[in-house]
């Protein structure tokens, strides 16, 4: 999804970023979704990371919302980035102590300049959501 001036390349879900030397980023487990072994969950900490493309000043923002899209889970604080022309840019909004009440599909929304650029669902399961998702025999083990 884009604006006229700034394309949203991907956004990534991971447990922590670091900023390494060089000015380059380390994602440290990124993920999909979430199971745990019982709901409600407080995860610690987790970052979403959008890697942006295009030009000029835009304002960013991170809002995760409840699975009917009714509540507001939490939300980034906005983010100012800048680009050059045809320039990129990385953009990690932290997030602590985010609670996850029950199964279902929470959604994460990308916004740039007010408006949604981009909408993902993140499963949240503990393992009775996950059984009920999957009979057992229908469960089945790779390995390589």
């Amino acid at each position: 999804m884009a604006t006229p001036t700034l394309k949203l390349m991907y956004t990534l879900l991971c447990d922590d970023v670091r900023i390494e030397m060089g000015n380059k980023i380390s994602l440290m487990g990124i993920f999909q979704n979430i199971m745990v072994e019982k709901l409600p969950v407080s995860l610690i900490k987790f970052a979403v990371i959008n890697h942006w493309q295009g030009a000029g000043e835009h304002e960013t923002e991170i809002r995760i919302l409840s699975p009917d899209k009714t509540s507001l889970v939490v939300t980034s604080q906005p983010t100012k980035i800048e680009l050059a022309e045809g320039g990129f840019t990385d953009n990690v909004s932290f997030f602590v102590n985010v609670v996850f009440p029950s199964n279902g599909t929470y959604w994460i929304q990308t916004i740039a300049n007010t408006v949604m650029i981009d909408e993902f669902p993140l499963i949240v399961t503990d393992q009775a959501g996950a059984n009920a998702l999957q009979p057992a025999e229908e469960i089945s083990e790779t390995i390589n």
